[in-house]
């Protein structure tokens, strides 16, 4: 994809679907009509330039496709054409507590009717413009599965009738769950890229930084909407130091502190400090807690831990598991934390292998840390988490 037409489209491909959806009260129509508008831009603005609103462009375009599609099918009486016609000619103006169109989509695609990982997963999907390789990823499950699991998903909210509609205050609490997982995936997916060749997607990450604070504007009673952008911000702040002039990954040991974003550190801490005021500690308020230890120097590996034993305790997954074990490493050394790594059940997960190859490396026993930076060389896509293992493995050399 021509650089230009790629930098829009992860630009304005999730506000692109979400205005569409609101129009149609239509996915698929909606996700159909942004993919070939992109299509048309890519035949031709190598040749016409970009045109001065390149995301009014795409929108118009799409607008214009879809409507195109409708009619057609709807000439065959197909009544839910005609109807999702007559919505898009019609299209009223919609009252409610949700304003952003992108936020909108995500409480839609988080519909109760929906499993979570499905609502996490169609919003991706949806809104940041993720492939399906990408949010397999996320997820740590292969692509054919998540691929299924995408295509039962539109046709689950086709069959059930569930509408595009902005929810109203009483059905944000039940929704809020999904919702901050896919922002938090969102920004996950921007903060360390599955695939491609850098390891920062700016992009992603400020938009999930974006709907965050727009989620803290909804809810400023939600100490987990507030735990979520306070640790987006702490995570964010460190982006200028976690790679060199050439691209090359910078490990967080390693990171020049004096280019971390001290503001957003501060508004981060801020909002830390917030949290505990309120006193309900939950999963995101104990992530920003355990950023907010790392961005005082020095480091506090004995809070951390304990922290990290609350966070287990709430959400007992071998991730945390496994970044547990990278804080019992700092503090009771690296034969203790492999121990815990290796009871851990992450073989497909890359971190996984890393993590266990520097433990090794730290133990002096180079044979079996090649075979991991090996399996881990193996299970990333992206170019600047690669050139970092080949580095690793040929210091052993």
């Amino acid at each position: 994809m021509p650089v230009d037409v790629a930098a829009v489209f992860r630009s304005e491909h999730g506000r692109a679907v979400a205005v569409l959806a609101r129009s149609f009260g239509d996915l698929d129509i909606a996700e159909d009509a942004v993919q070939e508008a992109f299509t048309t831009a890519l035949e031709r603005w190598p040749e016409q330039g970009l045109p001065p609103s390149p995301a009014g462009w795409i929108i118009t375009t799409a607008r214009n496709r879809a409507i195109d599609r409708l009619r057609r099918e709807a000439a065959r009486e197909d009544k839910y054409a005609q109807a999702a016609l007559l919505n898009a000619q019609d299209e009223p103006v919609e009252e409610g507590p949700v304003r952003d169109d992108r936020l909108r989509l995500i409480f839609t695609c988080c519909h109760p009717a929906l499993a979570l990982n499905v609502r996490v997963a169609l919003t991706l999907r949806l809104l940041g413009g993720l492939g399906t390789a990408e949010i397999a990823h996320a997820f740590l499950v292969p692509e054919s599965t998540m691929a299924q699991r995408l295509v039962r998903a539109k046709a689950k909210i086709r069959t059930a009738g569930i509408p595009y509609r902005i929810p109203y205050d009483a059905d944000l609490p039940e929704r809020v769950r999904g919702v901050l997982a896919v922002v938090y995936l969102v920004f996950n997916e921007g903060y360390a890229a599955s695939s491609g060749d850098d390891l920062v997607r700016t992009d992603l990450c400020t938009e999930a930084i974006r709907l965050g604070r727009l989620l803290v504007e909804l809810m400023p009673d939600e100490p987990e909407a507030v735990g979520l952008l306070a640790l987006m911000l702490l995570q964010h702040s460190r982006t200028p130091a976690r790679t060199s002039e050439a691209g090359q990954l910078i490990p967080l040991p390693e990171q020049d502190r004096q280019l971390w974003d001290q503001q957003l550190i501060a508004e981060g801490q801020d909002l830390v400090r917030r949290c505990l005021r309120r006193d309900q500690p939950g999963p995101y308020q104990l992530q920003a807690a355990i950023n907010a230890v790392h961005s005082d120097p020095p480091t506090d590996w004995s809070q951390i831990v304990q922290l990290y034993d609350h966070l287990l305790a709430l959400t007992p997954t071998p991730v945390v598991a496994l970044n547990r074990a990278v804080a019992i490493a700092e503090l009771h050394g690296p034969a203790e934390a492999l121990a815990l790594v290796d009871a851990l059940d992450l073989s497909t997960f890359y971190l996984f292998h890393a993590i266990r190859a520097d433990l090794l490396h730290r133990l002096q026993r180079p044979v079996e840390a090649r075979a991991a930076w090996q399996a881990a060389l193996d299970l990333t896509d992206n170019t600047a988490e690669q050139a970092f293992l080949r580095h690793r493995l040929a210091a052993l050399d």
